[in-house]
């Protein structure tokens, strides 16, 4: 009984130690897509900011998705997200937006 007891303690330690990281784990594509949402809802509301926050974060993953798989629509999104993050710095929340939006469109066709 403490053998069986034992063994199941053992098992559950072993699972809970490796099953963060696989039921949590999202592609870094749907983390920039989920950025650049965030980027785009704080820009309408002229939160320029926290625009760069999330669109950094966007492209930090966008970059780590074209690494790990090459596609032109990821490419055009990094290079949108690069843009937006310029923009916002400058306080033009608007264009900043228009940029986020573009990168969005990119990002979710690199999803398909």
């Amino acid at each position: 009984m403490n053998r069986r007891v034992f063994a199941v303690a053992l098992s559950l330690a072993f699972g809970l130690a490796f099953a963060p990281r696989l039921a949590f784990a999202e592609s870094h594509l749907a983390q920039a897509i989920m950025h650049t949402k965030q980027a785009i809802e704080h820009g309408k509301m002229g939160h320029a900011d926290v625009l760069v926050t999330h669109a950094e974060q966007a492209l930090q993953h966008a970059e780590a998705a074209e690494k790990e798989k090459a596609n032109p629509h990821t490419k055009q999104g990094i290079t949108h997200l690069e843009k937006a993050i310029e923009t916002g710095k400058e306080k033009k929340a608007e264009a900043a937006t228009k940029h986020a939006e573009e990168a969005l469109t990119h990002l979710e066709q690199a999803e398909k």
